[in-house]
């Protein structure tokens, strides 16, 4: 350690120095070790372009890692690749080699390459354009996205080798224009699809069929493209990518990057109130943690789950380390910053000038930010898989990193946390996507027959299209004459067609302190708890007050003030059964499957001290309500289980439960938890019996729910065992919630009705 500094001149002597700190090691509930690895070589391709041999020797790269040399090779023999290793493996040159071997032996060459976000794609450009100058070979990459000016679109369009875009990109700018882009669909070669495991979900099933028009078009004008695919570590990468682009993939894992050692660390907070079951905040103990690292010198990285964590995190950092290292040195970083401020904490962080960062999941992606030292993780992030993309943001090649899972006192986190095992013993979350989603199919339908004409016999996916194109001929979007449908509609489909959650709708924050600028944007269903009128919008470290929030103009006016508290805002939500598609009756209970609206409306808001976390206030909320067409699942009890209980009593008891089972259904689902909500009723409106419903948050479902019904009897036993397992008497945030929320007997209450329903099984 230098003793005028106070720093360590290593990682490994701050692991030591942690190692031997008992207010550190005696919330450790484990500390788990990867060994490092070497590096796996192999020679250079016998057929690579010899410019491209000295470029990447100017580089320093004297050989390729297996993985890469792998690729180069399945891609060689024209076969569909999917190369899966971990965070900074070098997986870009698994799909930059066969590109540009191409484009040298063969000028006319096409490749398109899509990535999840702007960032990623600048990047990728920037690496690209690089190697290519250091060939003094004249390939033109390019970006194509919202930020191109149109003076240059035109450029791309005619003379671009390589466009690099986003599937946002592709599906609303380039496949509806594709007569303006008639010289890349002839000529393209690769389809190179990045970051596969990000397309999951609802964005993954939009995206699969944005491929599906991508293939109907490039059919059209003659090509025959080659996918070349790159994920970080799933339980599924060949099948996902086979999903996504309809094809059979050759899996590359073999992954020959060096690392060094790893240590996950699991971390329990202290528990303040042993009765209660009340443990110290867990967003003060990542504090406590990072400030420590960023003490000692180390670059840190803190992921928190949303947008006010980080900022909270921003600003309690930029206390505690000011004085050593600068305002400057620790940001924030998240998905409502405007992309000039990304770029710049981004660049930042690669040059060392930026020590510390705390970001949402928007850093986990494989946007280049150098090799941090440290991670901190502010709750488990919701999957195995983001835990090991986020850990991996730290560890420079050989030497060793450090990432610490600070558990929250949700029941999730508390499962992981004392069951280090689970997260250990198996492999990442299977990525599902649901591509024939009947509304998601539908629109892309759409969109494909304002592109193309559809032909009798032709087919989508591998699905029959006949039904849907008859039914869109009846709503007069489609006109038939004989043996083809026409797009007939006025509008253009694409412009109102979302990939992501309201991705047209975001509401933009307008700061009026001085003057009148745009600082940021919120997507519209996270909007009414943010940027509602009063609530303290945090940005930068810097607080500010929502003065108006304009819901027709989708407009926020802020203007920055200086106060101890931050807000947090309640949503009142009403669920109404339209049909019940699965039924099973047990012991006590039945339990569905089916279709139900949901109306949330936003109600109050409280304000929450900052450091001490108190309640000091609260105020209403003026908001239109949302509705929401989706799939649930619930189970209801009967009256012999429930008569004897007081409303208040059952109220409680069902608040309980649910809180217990919607953290717990993750584990089984292998979502992110926000993507399943649960709703307790005392009396539900269709059938008047205590109920709780489950449903998924997004329009027609997704699958989650469906999945929850047949796994009913699993997730009652792990909930039973749960409560069981917690040392708390009465409830606490660890189990059922705390007592304000579920009362002095809710924990009692909880298991009580859990063992009515043991008998259905």
């Amino acid at each position: 350690m230098n003793r005028l500094t106070g720093k360590v001149s290593s990682i490994d002597e701050c692991i030591e120095i942690l190692q031997g700190t008992p207010e550190i090691m005696s919330q450790v509930t484990h500390w788990h070790t990867i060994p490092g690895r070497e590096a796996k070589y192999a020679d250079f391709p016998a057929g690579l372009h010899p410019k491209i041999r000295e470029a990447l020797q100017h580089k320093g790269i004297s050989r390729l890692y297996t993985h890469q040399a792998e690729a180069f090779a399945e891609a060689a023999h024209g076969r569909h690749v999917v190369a899966v290793t971990p965070t900074a493996s070098g997986k870009t040159l698994c799909y930059n080699l066969p590109v540009l071997q191409t484009v040298m032996t063969d000028d006319s060459t096409r490749a398109l390459y899509l990535f999840p976000t702007k960032a990623l794609a600048q990047d990728q450009v920037a690496e690209l354009q690089e190697l290519a100058e250091m060939m003094e070979a004249d390939i033109k990459t390019h970006t194509y996205d919202g930020d191109t000016p149109p003076t240059v679109r035109q450029a791309v369009r005619n003379a671009g080798h390589i466009v690099v875009t986003n599937p946002d990109m592709l599906h609303s700018a380039i496949l509806p224009h594709h007569t303006k882009w008639v010289k890349l669909f002839e000529n393209l070669k690769f389809i190179v699809i990045d970051e596969v495991h990000a397309y999951r979900g609802v964005f993954g099933s939009h995206v699969a069929n944005v491929i599906r028009r991508l293939k109907r078009i490039c059919r059209f004008y003659g090509s025959s493209p080659q996918f070349i695919c790159a994920s970080a570590t799933i339980d599924n990468p060949q099948e996902h990518a086979e999903r996504l682009i309809g094809e059979k993939v050759s899996l590359i894992d073999n992954n020959g990057a060096p690392s060094g050692d790893k240590h996950l660390v699991f971390y329990n907070p202290p528990v303040v109130n042993r009765q209660l079951g009340i443990r110290k905040s867990s967003v003060l103990e990542t504090r406590k943690i990072a400030a420590m690292l960023l003490k000692q010198g180390i670059q840190t990285i803190v992921f928190a789950r949303s947008r006010v964590r980080v900022e909270l995190l921003l600003t309690y950092l930029q206390e505690l380390v000011t004085k050593e290292l600068g305002t400057k040195s620790i940001r924030g970083y998240r998905g409502g910053y405007l992309p000039k401020l990304r770029r710049e904490i981004e660049r930042g962080l690669r040059n060392g000038e930026i020590r510390g960062v705390v970001s949402t999941n928007a850093l986990e992606l494989g946007i280049d930010i150098g090799q941090l030292q440290a991670c901190v993780l502010n709750g488990y992030p919701g999957s195995i898989a983001s835990v090991w993309q986020q850990s991996g943001r730290a560890g420079r090649r050989q030497e060793s990193s450090i990432t610490f899972l600070v558990a929250s006192s949700n029941p999730l986190d508390q499962y992981i946390i004392q069951n280090p095992e689970y997260l250990l013993g198996r492999s990442p979350e299977r990525a599902l996507i649901h591509p024939d989603n009947l509304l998601i199919l539908i629109d892309h339908i759409k969109c494909a027959a304002y592109e193309l004409t559809f032909e009798e016999g032709e087919q989508f996916g591998g699905e029959s299209l006949q039904e849907i194109l008859e039914f869109l001929t009846e709503e007069q979007v489609l006109h038939r004459v004989q043996n083809r449908w026409y797009w007939m509609d006025q509008s253009f489909p694409a412009h109102n067609i979302s990939l992501r959650s309201a991705a047209q709708e975001n509401f933009i924050i307008i700061d009026l302190t001085n003057g009148s600028r745009v600082i940021g944007e919120v997507d519209r269903f996270s909007a009414p708890t943010l940027i509602h009128e009063e609530a303290i919008y945090i940005h930068e470290g810097v607080q500010f007050q929502v003065e108006k929030l304009d819901y027709e103009e989708k407009k926020a006016y802020v203007r920055e003030v200086n106060v101890d508290y931050f807000t947090d805002a309640n949503m009142a939500v009403q669920l109404k059964v339209l049909h019940a598609d699965k039924e099973a009756a047990g012991p006590g209970h039945s339990r569905f499957y089916g279709e139900v609206t949901v109306n949330a409306k936003p109600t109050i808001f409280k304000k929450i001290k900052l450091r001490t976390h108190e309640n000091i206030g609260s105020g209403p909320i003026h908001l239109p309500e949302e509705e929401l067409h989706t799939s649930a699942y619930w189970f209801s009890f009967n009256e012999e289980v429930t008569e004897r209980w007081g409303a208040n009593d059952l109220q409680f008891a069902l608040l309980g439960l649910a809180n217990v089972l919607v953290h717990l259904a993750p584990l089984h689902l292998m979502c992110d938890p926000l993507d399943i909500r649960v709703v307790p009723k005392v009396k539900a409106v269709h059938n008047k019996r205590p109920t709780v419903f489950f449903y998924d948050r997004y329009p027609g479902g997704i699958g989650l729910s469906e999945r929850l019904y047949d796994l009913h009897a699993v997730l009652l036993e792990e909930a039973k065992r749960l409560l069981n397992s917690c040392s708390c008497l009465s409830g606490c945030p660890a189990c059922v919630g705390p007592i304000e929320e579920v009362g002095l007997l809710g924990k009692g209450h909880a298991l009580e009705l859990l063992t009515h329903l043991e008998a259905a099984r």
